[in-house]
């Protein structure tokens, strides 16, 4: 009988290096859900997302071959404050199903899931451990403003949307630094450590 994957959450703020730390638990053997990319995914092919989707926004936010159009949704998500939730009310439970089907086919003592808005979604509550990856604000926004090829207001107003990491490792069972000055890998070993005696209890 195969035991049911217990659930490690990797999450942080933009620019911290969540996709970084959970490449490293992929290739240490633990099956990685990333939340972000699987989002995507769903929105431009679960029909009951679609439907959604063009009731609360019209037809034209999708594309005529099919795929979202990102550019209207984001036209309607800053239109109002509103409109943010009516979305994540859309698509959160969608893709926690959608996880939760995914979880059923892994055969790992643990698998992890990765959101940049673990407990802003609720998945946390899926969650039996969680990391939060802990970077300076400055060190976050230099970093992303690097990869997205986009302003620091820009990045700025995301981080603002977003729990403050200093509260999400408040929250977190573990907290680990990726500031530079600390290595990744020796901290991600630490927890597998921990988690390994978890799974012998």
């Amino acid at each position: 009988m195969n035991t049911i994957p217990k659930v490690l959450a990797v999450t942080g703020g933009i620019g911290s290096g969540k996709s970084v730390v959970s490449h490293c638990l992929q290739i240490m053997g633990i099956p990685i859900y990333n939340c972000d990319n699987e989002a995507k995914r769903l929105n431009n092919t679960h029909p009951n997302i679609r439907q959604a989707l063009c009731t609360l926004v019209g037809n034209h936010v999708y594309l005529p071959d099919g795929s979202l159009d990102k550019t209207v949704l984001s036209q309607y998500l800053f239109a109002n404050t509103e409109h943010t939730e009516q979305v994540n009310a859309i698509v959160h439970p969608i893709v926690k199903e959608d996880f939760l089907q995914w979880k059923q086919h892994q055969h790992t003592p643990w698998v992890a899931i990765e959101s940049a808005i673990l407990y802003e979604s609720g998945f946390s509550n899926l969650a039996d451990k969680v990391i939060t990856v802990y970077a300076p604000e400055e060190v976050r926004l230099e970093r992303a403003c690097r990869r997205d090829h986009t302003s620091a207001e820009a990045i700025r107003a995301r981080m603002n949307s977003q729990i403050s990491d200093e509260e999400k490792c408040k929250l977190a069972d573990y907290t680990l630094y990726n500031n530079g000055n600390q290595a990744i890998l020796p901290q991600i070993l630490d927890i597998l450590a921990n988690l390994l005696c978890l799974s012998r209890k």
